[in-house]
Parts: structure tokens; sequence; C-alpha cells
């Protein structure tokens, strides 16, 4: 009877480890709406992977990094200021995606589950993938784990010792996109960001070392969805927004902790 909760408890488990070292480094950088401009490009990747009859989590990810490599040309010729260029792109690319759903005659989409996340329709396949591409994404973010630091303390210092900046900002967008993908199902493109920043600013707080920071941002995003996932079997609310909600709660909640203190 209580299958499906605990398949939704461990996709949510799963997707929260993963984006808590990943969101501390969102939040380093200030790239919050990179973020939303990435997740929204996935409602393009879903239209896009129905279109071509290909798998839903390949063509996010494949059109999430394409719009990466597009913001970062388009940034390197300064034409327009990053956060203009970025509301053009996230908005452009949403609205690109509903477009084309609507085109889609013969195709039945559940539009909503995409846009908010369907937690509770978790099953087997969907919790292969999101182990498996998780634990990818740890792995790689613990190989890139000093290099993406440098880069983030210092970029122009990272690049004079040596580092390909350049790369190493690549595969951090890349990681991002992965983890949108993965997340997708559980909250939705409108606020798989949200999973990833607030938990991460949450253990900023609370912590004195990025490493720290990096881990506890994954344990408050994992108490985050417990108690969202459970709010929502108890109180008929919609999952998804029911554990960004709970993680809002929790991070107002550091703000009322004396002792607070935090990593920049």
């Amino acid at each position: 009877m209580f299958e499906f909760l605990i398949y939704a408890l461990l996709a949510g488990l799963g997707v929260a480890i993963v984006a808590g070292p990943l969101g501390s480094f969102i939040v380093w950088r200030r790239m919050a709406y990179f973020g939303d401009t990435l997740a929204h490009s996935a409602l393009l990747g879903v239209s896009l992977g129905f279109l071509f009859d290909l798998p839903l989590n390949l063509a996010v990810v494949v059109c999430c990094l394409l719009l990466a490599l597009l913001l970062v040309s388009l940034q390197r010729r300064q034409l327009i200021a990053t956060d203009t260029l970025l509301g053009i792109l996230a908005h452009s690319t949403l609205s690109l995606g509903l477009v084309a759903v609507s085109f889609m005659d013969n195709i039945r989409i559940d539009l909503m589950g995409y846009l908010f996340g369907d937690l509770l329709a978790v099953g087997p396949q969907d919790l292969v993938w999101i182990y498996l591409g998780g634990a990818g994404v740890l792995l790689t973010l613990y190989l890139l784990w000093r290099p993406l630091l440098a880069i983030t303390v210092h970029e122009e210092l990272a690049q004079v010792e040596g580092l390909p900046v350049d790369w190493i900002r690549l595969a951090l967008m890349l990681l991002i996109a992965l983890v949108i993908a993965v997340a997708m199902k559980i909250v939705g493109v409108l606020l798989i960001t949200s999973l990833m920043i607030i938990p991460a600013a949450a253990a900023q707080r609370l912590s004195s070392s990025p490493e720290q920071m990096a881990v506890r941002a994954s344990l408050i995003g994992m108490v985050a969805v417990s108690l969202g996932l459970g709010f929502s079997y108890l109180a008929d609310t919609p999952t998804g927004p029911s554990v960004v909600v709970c993680a809002a709660a929790l991070f107002l909640a550091t703000l009322l902790l004396p002792w607070a203190r935090s990593v920049e």
C-alpha cells in the first residue's frame, strides 16, 4: 500500500544528496538565475524528446547543455548584460517548449507533472536513473572539487595558475544540467533550482568550511524532502511544492539561530 511512498522518499533523498554540494556552488558563484534558465529549458528538452522519440532525460541534458554553450558564446560577445540575456533565454525556451507541446495532438503529456513535479509517480526505473546519475555527478564533483573551488574563489588567479577555467566552468554547467534532468520528476522544471539553492543557503549559515556546507546542504535537503512528503501525504497537497515550502521553512529557521554563521 505504501510502496509508492517508499519510492518517492528514496527518489527525493537521492536528489537531495546530489543537489546539496552542487547547490553550494550555485550559491557561491551567484548562479541561481542561471540555474533557473537551464531548468526552464528542460521543458523544451521534454518537448523535443517526445517529438523525436528520444529518451526524455537524455533530451533534457542535451538541451540544457546546448543552452549553456549558447549562453557562454553570447556572454563572450558582451552584446547585452548577463541578467538580461538569462531572462531572454529562460522565458524564450520555456515558451518555445510550451508552444511545441501544443502542436503534439497525438501525444498526451502531463504538463503539470513536468512543470511542478510528480514525486508520487516515481517508479523503480526512475530510482535507477536517479541513483546512477547522481553517483556519476557526485564522483565528477569529487574529482573537480578543488579546481571548482579555485575558480569560485578567484577565477583570474586560477587562470594564471594554469587551470582550464573555461572547461571547468563548462563541466559545472553540465553537472547542473544532469541534476536538472534527474530532479525534473521530483519538483518539476519550475522548482528544480529551489531544491538546489534553498538547502545550500540554509547550510551556509551553519557551516564554517565549503565541505561542511556541502554536506549540511544535502542533509537539510533530505530533511525537507522527508517533511514535504509527509506533509503532502497528510494534507493532500502537491508534493513538489510541499518539499520546497519545507525547505524554505528550514531556511527561515536558520535565520533565527543566534549562533549561525556563514562561509562565503
